[in-house]
């Protein structure tokens, strides 16, 4: 009898804690969600439709929205109606796989594009129902400490100043970091961009496993400075309340989205849903404290509320747009270069940048040709992605990359293409190194040593 109890209480807590599917409600209806944000978002909004809808129990999978696109893709997640995320180059990968259906926007008085990026879908296969600012969270007592400005664009952060400052996850682990990445990559073209991002690996602490981490690293110290997105930093709650936010000069603003899976075995209901966070009622719960987001609908703001986004007049991508389709089909490529050059070779790459700057700085201070041209090559060949514009230009080579499980094998032709990527980071990481000592021999002969903070010897 006892044990009949328990199992009666488990039950019912199981029931008010995630929804109950069956008993009230006739048909047994439901909505599974998967989404990458917490509980302190989404429950509020699971509640408030079950006000709404006491017959639709609403179901949520908690997963990382890169772990989330690769479950999808592979067909895990047949009972899934809906993908609610942040990173929409997420998105734009599920669309040209075929695996979300068509919606049709609602009103809500969004304007078509946010600081050069369309808050819906151009094709209605997923929409922008909020807006994520991509900026850098800073820790104002540990930068004061080190006598450190706060960085005030994106370039700052390859500042010498900045080397050992600085925290971020791999993007092929977030989707904020992936969407950040590709950013550069779009705005700057892709030599440059990646020369900007060798520099920034240069001056990394460390390579957080999740995007909390950044912000968690940042209040505990571990390093001053993060690449994050508004609404990790912006709540202040718990050891994140000394943090900082600051949105770069070339502002990124992306919508935040929610799309239904092709595979939806509930498209009424998960449709239900999407009308209820695109609704009047559901833009103003984003407004509120517990939440802390930008909505879409400018109505969603007080008289006296400017939308920070309809104010921003220097967006990253209003003179270039954003390409989510070539996003998507160099998804894997990003992230995989990423990885093999900076998050797996931190400690290496962040030694040869520091030698570069040291020596760099010197020369300044004792100027000589062949110095000069040596510190140029290592210069070069850190900064020239393993990947060439033009290579990346070649139909097919690069857009059927996927993300392998560990422990399964890799497709032949792909393991091919990364046994490429790794030798060209192996052979230009040597070549700087080898650049770099006879750069030190030759300035050694000049007065300079490695040991002397100041690079010149007095």
């Amino acid at each position: 009898m006892g044990r009949c109890t328990v199992k009666i209480r488990l039950i019912l807590l199981a029931a008010l804690t995630f929804g109950w599917p069956g008993i009230g409600m006739a048909e047994g209806r439901r909505v599974q969600i998967i989404t990458s944000f917490p509980p302190s978002f989404f429950e509020p909004f699971r509640s408030a439709f079950r006000n709404r809808h006491p017959d639709i129990a609403v179901e949520v999978v908690q997963r990382k929205t890169t772990a989330a696109v690769v479950d999808i893709r592979a067909q895990k997640r047949p009972e899934a109606d809906l993908f609610w995320a942040s990173a929409p180059d997420a998105f734009e990968l599920l669309k040209r796989a075929n695996l979300l259906a068509p919606l049709q926007p609602r009103k809500t008085g969004a304007p078509e594009t946010i600081a050069g990026y369309p808050v819906n879908d151009p094709d209605h296969r997923y929409l922008g129902f909020a807006v994520s600012g991509y900026g850098l969270v800073y820790n104002p007592s540990y930068l004061a400490a080190r006598g450190l400005p706060v960085p005030r664009n994106w370039a700052d952060l390859a500042a010498p100043v900045y080397a050992g400052h600085i925290g971020l996850t791999s993007p092929a682990r977030s989707g904020t970091t992936h969407l950040m990445v590709e950013a550069l990559l779009q705005s700057l073209g892709w030599e440059r961009g990646w020369a900007l991002w060798s520099a920034i690996g240069g001056n990394l602490a460390t390579i957080t496993a999740r995007s909390f981490g950044v912000t968690a690293g940042v209040a505990r110290g571990r390093f001053g400075i993060g690449i994050s997105i508004d609404f990790l930093t912006e709540a202040r709650t718990g050891e994140g309340e000394g943090n900082r936010f600051v949105l770069p000069g070339e502002t990124l603003f992306a919508p935040a989205s929610i799309a239904r899976l092709a595979t939806s075995p509930n498209p009424k209901e998960a449709e239900l849903f999407i009308d209820f966070v695109l609704s009047p009622a559901g833009q103003k719960m984003l407004r509120e404290p517990r939440i802390g987001r930008l909505a879409v609908s400018p109505s969603a703001y007080g008289s006296d509320e400017t939308p920070p986004y309809l104010s921003e007049t220097e967006g990253i991508f209003n003179r270039t747009g954003f390409d989510a389709g070539l996003s998507a089909g160099r998804y894997e490529l990003v992230n995989l270069i990423f990885d093999e050059w900076i998050t797996f070779r931190r400690a290496e790459h962040a030694r040869l940048w520091r030698n570069l700057q040291a020596m760099e700085a010197a020369l300044l201070g004792r100027p000589d040709e062949l110095a000069a041209r040596l510190l140029t090559q290592a210069r070069a060949a850190l900064t020239q992605p393993p990947v060439s514009a033009a290579e990346l230009g070649e139909p097919g080579r690069f857009q059927n990359l996927v993300r392998v499980p560990r422990g399964l094998p890799v497709p032949e032709e792909q393991a091919r293409i990364e046994a490429d990527i790794r030798n060209a980071i192996i052979t230009r990481a040597a070549e700087a190194s080898d650049n770099l000592q006879q750069a030190a021999e030759r300035l050694a002969a000049l007065g300079w040593r490695e040991d002397n903070p100041n690079g010149v010897r007095p």
